[in-house]
């Protein structure tokens, strides 16, 4: 714990923000670090709770509350409080194994299950944890640990994201020789390329994958396994596979006039043209999907909705509506989602607070989706009829007829989620999937039906959280390895 009094104490102080106005004007992180002096008594706010539910992962009614990776949050915090960063850092290490990721874009599930939430504002968790990390690297803590003695074994990790990253480092670690591929350029999967810049730079990222090679991991980019290099020859060359490919295969919209229609892309698809091209030429090679001068619609309200929402107006579009299947949710908890649940509340995030800055308002429409698509005589977006979803007489949530409304739109993006992983490389290879097209493993295990394959992370857990893709990743590392020594001490 903290100080026993720091939460009577002190009240809970966020990471500083640029403005919405000033911050859009490019694409850095916004957030800047509390001096030490106030992290250390938002440090002091961790209580003495008897059972800390905010280390806790488990699921309550179908929702995650508490960290997934069980990190030891009241003894870091208490280091935070006293000023020791090696200490707290060696404590945030050993169940994370990339804070400055999960500092930045994870929901804070930790935070959910804090128990100053419950009669006040949770401890800064997710904010005191990036300081740690971010503090460790300025203070040269940060340095390559390669392990001092080599297995022998090699192993194929296919997917550079927070599953695959976490994996490989795990492994390594171990004493295994690791290489990772990756069909992007650069690596780092979803981390580089589908969440924005300004909510993880990419300097970061990089950050962590030197560190990563300089322990002896190696990365082969613009490697598409199945395409330049067959599922096979990875199963001759290494010892184990293991897959970290991502739900990569995104929902599509079953409106009329949606199949041809120019100008309508799929969300990450999008962030990541627009990254890219940010990241090669500052958006100057005019290879980003421009939002600029355009009315645009965003479907989806989740946290990919919302990134759209932030890039597209630091493109410079004329308008942004964000379209949500689902009702308006409570502004506080309802009485039937007591804590610890995930609070099942309204959020509004940076891409939301923005337009409200730009706009004059929420850009977020509830209950609400495209039921029509219309072209001009190019192929090309010209407007959207939306309908709005109510409960009918049958207790079914339908479109309400009479409902319709048309909208100016040059440019959809479609941020309805994914229906599992692309299921070409996982056929290919003879392996079972299950019915929401995610590679089926065995019972309590990583290990897939082929022996020497294994699968983490979203393609094999389904879309969720980078947390979570970590939690999988670090875990799969354990299966792999007592699958090559006949036992495992990860």
């Amino acid at each position: 714990m903290g100080k026993p009094t720091g939460f009577l104490e002190y009240t809970r102080q966020g990471e500083p923000e640029r403005l919405p106005l000033e911050r859009i004007e490019d694409f850095g992180e916004f957030h800047s670090r509390l001096p030490e002096t106030q992290r250390r008594e938002q440090g002091a706010r961790c209580m003495n709770c008897g059972v800390p539910f905010c280390q806790s992962g488990m699921m309550l009614h179908g929702m995650a509350t508490g960290c997934p990776l069980h990190n030891l949050i009241p003894e870091w915090n208490d280091e935070v409080f006293r000023g020791n960063t090696w200490h707290a850092l060696s404590r945030l290490l050993k169940t994370n194994s990339f804070p400055e990721f999960t500092g930045r874009v994870c929901p804070a599930l930790c935070e959910v299950a804090c128990l100053c939430g419950v009669g006040g504002e949770p401890v800064t968790i997710r904010d005191n944890e990036l300081s740690i990390i971010e503090e460790g690297f300025a203070k040269g803590f940060m340095k390559p640990r390669p392990p001092a003695v080599r297995t022998g074994k090699q192993v194929a990790v296919v997917g550079s994201g927070p599953a695959g990253l976490a994996c490989a480092d795990r492994l390594n670690r171990r004493g295994h020789s690791v290489t990772v591929f990756e069909k992007s350029d650069r690596p780092g999967g979803l981390l580089m390329y589908g969440i924005p810049n300004m909510k993880l730079d990419k300097e970061i990222v990089l950050r962590r994958i030197r560190l990563m090679e300089d322990e002896g991991v190696a990365f082969r980019t613009g490697v598409e396994v199945g395409k330049d290099v067959t599922p096979q020859e990875l199963q001759e060359q290494f010892d184990a596979v293991v897959l970290c490919c991502g739900a990569e295969q995104p929902r599509d919209l079953a409106a009329q006039g949606r199949e041809g229609a120019g100008g309508v892309y799929f969300a990450v698809d999008f962030l990541s043209r627009t990254t890219k091209s940010y990241l090669d030429s500052r958006l100057a090679d005019g290879k980003a999907v421009s939002a600029k001068d355009k009315d645009v619609i965003v479907v989806g309200g989740g946290d990919t909705g919302n990134d759209c929402v932030g890039t597209v107006i630091r493109e410079g579009c004329r308008s942004v509506v964000q379209l949500e299947l689902m009702p308006q949710p409570p502004e506080e908890r309802a009485a039937d989602n007591p804590w610890p649940e995930y609070p099942r509340v309204k959020k509004t995030d940076y891409g939301q607070q923005e337009a409200a800055a730009v706009f004059g308002g929420d850009p977020r429409r509830y209950s609400t989706t495209v039921n029509r698509v219309f072209t001009g005589e190019d192929g090309e977006i010209t407007a959207v009829e939306t309908v709005k979803m109510a409960y009918d007489e049958t207790g079914k949530y339908a479109p309400a007829p009479g409902s319709e409304e048309t909208l100016p739109c040059q440019l959809l993006l479609i941020a309805a989620g994914f229906t599992g992983c692309r299921t070409q490389l996982p056929q290919s290879m003879g392996l079972e999937l299950s019915p929401r097209n995610t590679v089926t493993t065995q019972k309590d295990s990583y290990a897939t039906g082929t022996p020497g394959v294994f699968a983490a992370g979203d393609m094999h857990r389904g879309q969720s959280l980078v947390v979570w893709a970590i939690a999988e990743g670090r875990d799969c590392a354990r299966d792999v390895d007592e699958f090559l020594e006949g036992y495992s001490n990860l």
